[in-house]
């Protein structure tokens, strides 16, 4: 019976890894500005952001930066010494780093939790083989 379920756990375990690698394909986070942006008497570290507040700083770009072309604004609508397109451009790439980061955490927590499930037996076949490749 465990050599069923460990079959069916290192089975699902492979997706995991399938699914980890797609992710380390994703490009790194390189802005296209300072990622300190002064907007409306607040600064904001780019870094820092959480995924709401980064949704929030792109509507309220977009905003402005419609707003500037209704206006007829000719000349790049710039904020904090950058324009605005690559404002949005950073905060959506940000985006992407972040939801990387937390399906990269999803995908480990599944690892660990089907890794507890496999039998004491293949737990050791799966530790030596990581001592092997040491080796």
């Amino acid at each position: 019976m465990a050599n069923k379920n460990d079959k069916k756990i290192m089975e699902l375990r492979d997706q995991i890894a399938e699914k980890k690698s797609k992710l380390g394909e994703i490009k790194k986070f390189i802005p296209k500005t300072s990622c300190v942006l002064n907007m409306n008497n607040n600064n904001y570290n780019i870094h820092t952001l959480n995924k709401d507040k980064c949704i929030e700083l792109m509507v309220n770009i977009n905003i402005y930066l419609m707003s500037a072309n209704d206006l007829e604004i000719e000349d790049d609508y710039i904020l904090s010494g950058y324009k605005a397109e690559d404002w949005i451009y950073d905060l959506k790439e940000k985006l992407k780093d972040i939801k990387k980061k937390e399906e990269e955490k999803k995908l480990k927590l599944m690892e660990n939790k089907l890794t507890k499930l496999l039998s004491e037996e293949k737990q050791t076949e799966l530790e030596i083989e990581e001592l092997a490749k040491l080796l």
